[in-house]
């Protein structure tokens, strides 16, 4: 089955030396990119350019991306040519982009003083992913650090439903530890470790082609 996972963070410029980002280091979609592919999976893993992980991504093709909207452009590619199963979209992108009053020069001198930057609302990749992969199952992510568990799990509800996706990965300190694999109407499953989780995204990956197996026309 072709897989793809993102991870890593994206960024997003302020000039052309400068810019905005967070601490995803893109080790746990690295894992699962390579615990996919070792099971036989044909995997394409979309990864931010600023991912600081050790974590090698093994057997899969690798595909390096920057910002959001660098990251929509091969999702789209992607969605045009390939048929996918199942998308992973781990990668934690920003969620605003820089917007101020010397937007396109190449670099600010400091010599200028103090400069104001507004922070916009960036475009949601999630948003776009049932749009170029119509037939795939997506699993998202909820990474929350303020609340409890039953905010998050509103959250989590309200990022499938508004997005049309299958499946949110809850975590942070919201969650607690490990990981929470949350799917509308059924009961939280608790991965307590990042292996675990792999191991259930092997075996939704495995339901999911004993599906296609079952819809497949006759003489398909």
């Amino acid at each position: 089955m072709k897989i793809i996972v993102t991870c890593g963070p994206s960024y997003e410029p302020i000039d052309e030396v400068r810019r905005i980002t967070n601490f995803s280091t893109g080790a746990l979609g690295s894992r699962l990119a390579s615990a996919l592919a070792e099971a036989g999976h044909e995997v394409i893993c979309l990864k931010g350019v600023a991912s600081t992980t050790l974590e090698r991504v093994s057997q899969a093709e690798t595909i390096p991306f920057t910002t959001n909207a660098d990251l929509l452009e091969r999702l789209e590619e992607l969605g045009q040519t390939r048929s996918v199963g199942a998308i992973f979209h781990a990668a934690a992108l920003a969620d605003f982009r820089v917007h101020w009053e010397g937007v396109g020069r190449r670099k600010i001198s400091s010599r200028e003083g103090p400069i104001t930057l507004t922070l916009v609302p960036a475009e949601k990749v999630m948003g776009k992913l049932r749009g170029y992969f119509p037939q795939a199952k997506l699993i998202g992510w909820k990474y929350e650090l303020d609340g409890g568990m039953e905010e998050l799990l509103e959250k989590g509800e309200r990022q499938m439903v508004e997005n049309h996706t299958d499946y949110c990965i809850l975590n942070g300190a919201a969650y607690g530890e490990g990981f929470g694999v949350q799917e509308r109407g059924k009961a939280l499953i608790h991965c307590v470790n990042p292996q675990a989780l792999c191991g259930w995204a092997k075996e939704l990956v495995v339901g999911i082609g004993k599906e296609a197996e079952i819809v497949r026309p006759l003489g398909g």
